[in-house]
C-alpha cells in the first residue's frame, strides 16, 4: 500500500474519530437545584437513572450531530403505535384543533394523572419519538394526552388562516381545558419537547393565564430558552447549525405552503399584508418569520415576535415544580444558551436543570454497539422524573392535611 494511500486512511479514520466522538466516556448527568428537599424527593423516585453514567450507543452515540439526525430520519427502532382516541375541537377562530388520548396499560397509580405532552416543531403525535414515549408511559400507569400542532397532519385539515407558532400558547390551554372537564379528577403533568418545551414553560409562566389547578409539576426538554440568542447562534455556520436551520425553515415553509389555500388567500393576504413570493423564497427561518410569521400574529418586528415567544421571559412567574433537560452536545441549542436556566434553578425553590453530556437534540439513544436499546434513555428518565414530581405532590397533600 503506498504511503499516499495510507495519509489518506489516516485522515479519514481522524475524521471519523472526529465527527463520532469515539473517544467519549459515558458520564453521569449533572443536576442543578437550590432547593436540597425538592431534590431529595426526586432522587428517591429517579435516582437509578440520575446517578447512573448515560451509556450511549458505542459506535456513533457520542456524536450530538448523529443522535440528532438519527432522531431525525428514523425517530426510534421498534417503535409501537400506541393506540389512541382523537379529539377534535372547533375554536372560536374557525381553527380545527385535535388531540390525541392514550389509556394506561397498567394502574400503577391511585391517582389518576394525565401527561399533557407539546411535540417539538412541525411534529404531532404521529411523530415517532412521541410515540415510543407514550407507549412506555402507558405502560408505567399514566394516561397521555398529545397536543396535534395545527397544520402538520395531513388528516385534518386547515380551516382558519393560521397554524402553530412558537408562542401561542392558547391551543395547548384549549387541550388543558378540554382534558380538565373529561377528567375532572385527574392531575397533570405537563412535558414539552423542543419547541414545546419552550410553549409549556412560558405557558407556566404567563400572568395572564389562568392555568387548571390540577398541574402539579412539567418538564421541558431539549429547549433553547431565547429565540432571539438561539437565531443568531443558528444562523451561522459553525457545528453545521445554518444546515439544521434550512431543515426547519424547509419544514415550516412546506406546511404553509401545503395548506396556502387557506393560510394564503387573497384575502388573508391583502388583510396581513403577506407578499406570497417572499414567503416562497425564505432562506432561513428568520427571513421567514418575517415574510409570514410575525405578519400572522399582528408583531411589527422579529424582534418583538421573538422576545414574546421566548421561554426565558417568563421564568420567574413560574410556581410549580419545574424540571429542565438538556444535552451539552445539542447541535441546535449551543451551551451559551443553557447559561440562564442554571441561574433560573440556582436561586429559584422547588426547580431542577439536567444537563447530559450526550444525546443530541432529543436523540438520547443509548446502549449497543451500533443498533441502540428499543427504549431511550429519555424515555426512562422522563417517567422516572414524572415519578417524583407525583411523589412530591402527595408529600404536599399529606403536609397540608396534618396542618389542619
Amino acid at each position: 500500500m503506498s504511503t499516499a494511500l495510507l495519509a489518506v486512511f489516516a485522515v479519514i479514520l481522524c475524521v471519523l474519530f472526529r465527527v463520532f466522538n469515539v473517544n467519549s466516556q459515558p458520564q453521569r448527568p449533572s443536576i442543578w437545584c437550590s432547593d436540597q428537599d425538592f431534590l431529595d424527593i426526586i432522587l428517591k423516585i429517579s435516582s437509578s437513572i440520575l446517578q447512573e453514567p448515560y451509556i450511549p450507543t458505542r459506535l456513533w452515540g457520542f456524536s450530538g450531530h448523529m443522535q440528532t439526525i438519527l432522531h431525525s430520519l428514523i425517530g426510534r427502532l421498534h417503535c409501537r403505535w400506541p393506540i389512541g382516541e382523537r379529539v377534535y375541537l372547533l375554536l372560536r377562530d374557525g381553527t380545527t384543533l385535535t388531540y390525541d388520548v392514550y389509556q394506561p396499560v397498567e394502574n400503577l397509580y391511585e391517582d389518576d394523572i394525565t401527561v399533557a405532552i407539546c411535540p417539538g416543531i412541525a411534529n404531532s403525535s404521529e411523530s415517532v419519538y412521541i410515540r415510543t414515549f407514550v407507549h412506555w408511559a402507558q405502560y408505567h400507569g399514566y394516561r397521555c394526552a398529545v397536543l396535534n400542532h395545527v397544520g402538520v397532519l395531513k388528516s385534518v385539515p386547515v380551516t382558519s388562516p393560521r397554524i402553530f407558532s412558537y408562542g401561542n400558547t392558547n391551543d395547548y390551554n384549549e387541550m388543558m381545558t378540554a382534558l380538565v372537564e373529561k377528567y375532572p379528577n385527574t392531575k397533570i403533568i405537563c412535558i414539552g419537547f423542543s419547541l414545546g418545551g419552550n410553549l409549556i414553560t412560558k405557558y407556566m409562566g404567563e400572568t395572564d393565564r389562568v392555568r387548571p389547578t390540577q398541574i402539579i409539576g412539567a418538564i421541558s426538554v431539549c429547549q433553547g430558552y431565547c429565540a432571539l440568542e438561539g437565531t443568531k447562534w443558528m444562523l451561522n455556520w459553525q457545528n453545521f447549525r445554518r444546515f439544521y436551520l434550512y431543515v426547519m425553515t424547509e419544514n415550516m415553509k412546506n406546511i404553509i405552503l401545503k395548506h396556502r389555500h387557506v393560510l394564503l388567500t387573497e384575502e388573508v393576504k391583502n388583510y396581513h399584508k403577506l407578499n406570497e413570493h417572499e414567503i416562497i423564497s425564505a432562506a432561513t427561518l428568520p427571513e421567514l418569520d418575517d415574510a409570514y410569521t410575525r405578519k400572522i400574529s399582528n408583531f411589527e418586528s422579529l424582534t418583538e415576535l421573538y422576545s414574546w415567544s421566548s421561554s426565558i421571559n417568563y421564568l420567574q412567574n413560574i410556581a410549580s415544580p419545574m424540571i429542565f433537560i438538556n444535552a451539552r452536545d445539542d447541535p441546535i441549542v449551543p451551551e451559551p444558551l443553557l447559561e440562564p436556566i442554571k441561574n433560573f434553578v440556582s436561586e429559584r425553590p422547588e426547580t431542577l436543570y439536567l444537563e447530559v453530556a450526550h444525546g443530541g437534540h432529543l436523540g438520547f439513544y443509548e446502549g449497543g454497539l451500533i443498533y441502540p436499546n428499543p427504549v431511550t434513555w429519555l424515555d426512562r428518565a422522563l417517567v422516572a422524573l414524572m415519578g417524583g414530581l407525583v411523589f412530591k405532590h402527595n408529600l404536599s397533600l399529606k403536609k397540608t392535611a396534618q396542618t389542619f
